[in-house]
């Protein structure tokens, strides 16, 4: 686990009707940065989207719908977990949390199954001198995002 990435772990309550599920809360340990933005991404199958990074801006990420296959990188130096890689699936038939992305922490996602409806509250309003791009083939953070599912 990367130090500051926070994956909170959902209740859902599910009736003949569907199902309710609460989110985040302003009381929540992890979310105490506070809101700024709530955005709503969608993406179709095959579709990655990485490396991204923000200076200072917290993101909190909700998979609604679809599988989403989540990779982050600890670019910071001060970092106990500085350089490591971390991934994880989010959405459907997958555990139901809100996954919290400090500051530093260089992030990409892929659709796997879609389309993914991705929600996603920043702590501060869109900036554009909060916006970092990495290239998705970056040597430095060496992720494959075309590799698939190993044969088991």
């Amino acid at each position: 686990m990367i130090d500051g990435v926070v994956i909170k772990e959902l209740v859902t309550h599910t009736d003949e009707r569907g199902f309710f599920r609460e989110l985040i809360r302003v009381t929540d340990d992890f979310f105490g940065e506070g809101f700024g933005q709530l955005s709503h991404s969608l993406m179709y199958q095959g579709v990655a989207k990485a490396w991204h990074i923000h200076n200072t801006q917290i993101d909190w990420w909700y998979v609604g719908c679809g599988v989403l296959k989540v990779a982050l990188h600890d670019k910071r130096p001060d970092s106990p977990t500085c350089g490591e890689t971390m991934e994880l699936f989010m959405g459907d038939n997958h555990p139901a949390r809100v996954l919290r992305i400090p500051p530093g922490v260089a992030h990409g996602c892929k659709c796997i199954s879609g389309p993914v409806s991705l929600f996603y509250v920043t702590s501060t309003i869109y900036d554009q001198s909060e916006e970092g791009r990495i290239a998705h083939n970056d040597d430095e953070i060496g992720y494959d995002w075309q590799a698939t599912a190993s044969i088991k």
